[in-house]
């Protein structure tokens, strides 16, 4: 099969044939339709994480059952399916529990194995993991939903325990954050969204943000205090550096809450953050982490049904070429919204 293959930390992709993965024994193989391009694909490219080379990335995929291990007993050939970035065991009592995005024994394609930048893709604890494609729902847009909207969803709803008329503030508005802004507009929170792209600011009031600050050396913690009467009751920090979360940690108005989502690489060992702050005004502070297979009903529910449309968040769609090319950059990416890799292409 085709894949992106990266041979060392900070080399660049190449496009190599390779052969096909095989199905594990509670596992499947998916011949993957679509594969979403994200920031952590670019933080393991970087070496943020721990990685065996060579490696092919990619972790947000969907696509159709091609191989069945004989331990699966819930999914088949030609079954339509996406899942989780975190695939759990299926065994310990995180998964049992309905938390497999915290199972001590996790797999993640893209990182803990060969991922799916690939025309076919081996997933782990197919029973536990897998979620069912409803025929409503194309490739792409489920493709979204494995990493960045899902992420956002169980952020806004499962972490934060967002309500009605609070004011969220989302720091980043590319994939995470652009998916926090409709979540949380369709939950009936305000919101304010936060990024250094005006095009991608653009698109967030386009999305229903009432407030869109560029990041251009404005004292952001200000003007949000300022714009929401005392700080946000709930904010994102959905691009992962000292200055995101600094910003979402000072945004904040006393005892709220911060959903800590974009990865944090550490600056002399460890991030520094605000946590002054978080102790003398009770802040809470929520790391998120995915969401569980588990927990994925009612959020396809709204989809669905129309209230949440993760499709328009898609900007463009790419093939693995182009894609080898742009993932060493992808930090540096003013995409305003979220880009799709089509092995096909």
């Amino acid at each position: 099969m085709r894949a992106v293959v990266i041979d060392a930390v900070r080399s660049q992709p190449r496009v190599l044939d390779v052969p096909e993965p095989t199905a594990p024994g509670d596992g499947v193989v998916v011949r993957v339709a679509a594969t979403g391009m994200c920031r952590s694909d670019w933080h393991a490219w970087a070496g943020h994480d721990d990685i065996a080379f060579p490696h092919v990335p990619g972790h947000e995929l969907a696509g159709e059952v091609v191989e069945v291990g004989a331990g699966v007993t819930r999914w088949q050939v030609g079954d339509r399916v996406t899942v989780p970035f975190v695939c759990g065991c299926g065994r310990c009592a995180w998964c049992l529990g309905g938390n497999a995005q915290v199972c001590p024994d996790q797999q993640q394609p893209g990182f803990t194995h060969w991922g799916s930048f690939a025309e076919h893709v081996a997933l782990h604890a197919a029973d536990t993991n897998l979620v069912a494609l409803p025929d409503e729902i194309d490739f792409a847009t489920a493709a979204s939903l494995g990493c960045r909207f899902a992420t956002a969803y169980r952020a806004l709803v499962g972490r934060a325990r967002v309500t009605e008329g609070e004011w969220v503030t989302v720091v980043g508005a590319g994939g995470v954050g652009l998916s926090a802004v409709m979540i949380a507009r369709a939950l009936g929170v305000r919101v304010l969204a936060v990024d250094r792209n005006p095009e991608a600011l653009a698109v967030a009031a386009d999305l229903g943000a009432e407030h869109v600050l560029l990041a251009d050396g404005t004292d952001i913690p200000a003007a949000v205090a300022r714009l929401t009467d005392g700080g946000s009751h709930v904010a994102v920090d959905a691009v992962g550096s000292e200055q995101t979360c600094s910003d979402a940690i000072l945004s904040l108005r006393r005892r709220g809450r911060l959903a800590q989502v974009g990865l944090l690489p550490p600056v002399e060992g460890h991030p520094r953050v605000p946590m002054a702050r978080v102790i003398a005004w009770e802040l809470d502070v929520l790391g998120s982490h995915g969401m569980a297979a588990a927990d994925y009903p009612p959020m396809m529910e709204l989809i669905r049904s129309g209230a949440l449309q993760p499709h328009r968040l898609v900007e463009r769609t790419i093939g693995l070429e182009q894609a080898a090319a742009l993932l060493p950059g992808f930090d540096r990416a003013t995409v305003a919204g979220m880009t799709i890799v089509d092995p096909t292409r």
